[in-house]
């Protein structure tokens, strides 16, 4: 039997160490490649596109596989649909896996946004000194706005069009809260813009900003593609694959 992973992520890794050496299954990770060095996980490992919905149903076809899981970023929302279409195509099973999104609790200053162009109309009338944790792929949506001052945290150095008044800062999370806590004293942050990414290993900024009374400005994720089932744990898609490829024995879980 033949997974396929679309990866990337945390949980991606963590899936694919669930399912490493399971007997009678063959397990391939995908990566897009936007980061020079990514973690790689076990199993057999690709990097780069497909082409498309078209090029992906190919590769599906061509490699004999029998369950696709997205288990991509949640802001990855383009292969989100290609998976859909290319999967409805070769009648291959899809999961997608994605983690819980986060929720503001008491104290939090949150400003919802649909997309980073509309973060960008947003953010002077929050704040001068942004920390902006987007990653580097869009920040030409905050190109225009001179007259801010911008913290770029992201894991690799931004190479398109990029704020004028800008300091980059090159780093991997997990990051921790005494170190955010910090970082917004630090830089004199007075708002922080970042997307509904979910998960723990970045959201200490977020505590620290309520800490600071600072401001932040949440991009809400993209829809996933209408009839694709959804779940939040790696653990649920062992037992999804296990049910669907009525494998022999499967690793432990836990």
């Amino acid at each position: 039997m033949h997974v396929l992973i679309l990866g990337g992520t945390t949980e991606a890794r963590r899936l694919a160490e669930l399912l490493h050496g399971t007997p009678g299954l063959r397990l391939t990770s995908s990566l897009a490649g936007r980061v020079a060095s990514p973690r790689l996980p076990p199993g057999e490992v690709r990097v780069g596109g497909f082409g498309g919905a078209e090029g992906l149903a190919a590769w599906l076809r061509e490699h004999t596989v029998d369950a696709l899981v997205d288990a991509t970023h949640p802001f990855a929302g383009t292969i989100g649909f290609h998976a859909a279409r290319a999967a409805t195509a070769v009648r291959v099973p899809l999961l997608a896996l994605r983690r819980p999104g986060w929720a503001p609790v008491a104290g939090d200053d949150w400003h919802e946004a649909g997309s980073l162009e509309q973060a960008a109309e947003l953010l002077p009338s929050l704040g001068r000194r942004v920390f902006l944790t987007t990653g580097r792929m869009g920040l030409a949506a905050f190109a225009s706005l001179d007259d801010l001052w911008f913290l770029v945290r992201s894991v690799d150095a931004p190479e398109a069009a990029a704020p004028a008044r800008m300091e980059v800062l090159l780093d991997r999370g997990p990051f921790l809260l005494q170190e955010e806590r910090e970082l917004l004293l630090r830089h004199r942050i007075d708002v922080v813009v970042t997307k509904d990414s979910g998960g723990s290993a970045t959201a200490p900024k977020l505590t620290a900003a309520r800490e600071a009374g600072v401001p932040v400005i949440v991009v809400r994720r993209p829809p996933v593609p209408d009839g694709v089932r959804v779940v939040a744990e790696p653990e649920e898609v062992v037992d999804w694959i296990g049910k669907r490829l009525h494998l022999p024995t499967f690793p432990d879980a836990g």
